[in-house]
């Protein structure tokens, strides 16, 4: 049993209208990561990963990149605030 970890990644900048959760998800189902993605009120994206340290290394250098469409500003990262464990990688509305 792998030893899961749980990061949240707000991302900013031109993140929603442009597929970034779509994308997002493609990219966690590829590392086989699991949590979710939502836009929120502000304008940014949340994205809840859970997964071994080396694949949220993954996640997060993925979350830089983004979307096509997207021009990412900042990718803040906050470690281990989420106990509970996600059985799937999902996007919120």
């Amino acid at each position: 049993m792998q030893n899961n970890l749980t990061i949240k990644a707000i991302i900013s900048g031109r993140v929603q209208g442009v597929f970034y959760r779509v994308e997002t998800k493609k990219a966690a189902d590829l590392f086989n990561v699991k949590g979710y993605v939502r836009n929120l009120p502000d304008g940014c994206v949340e994205a809840v990963f859970q997964a071994d340290k080396e694949t949220l290394e993954k996640m997060a250098q993925w979350c830089y990149q983004g979307s096509p469409g997207s021009a990412v500003n900042d990718v803040d990262i906050q470690t281990d605030l989420v106990s509970q464990a996600f059985i799937s990688f999902d996007i919120r509305y």
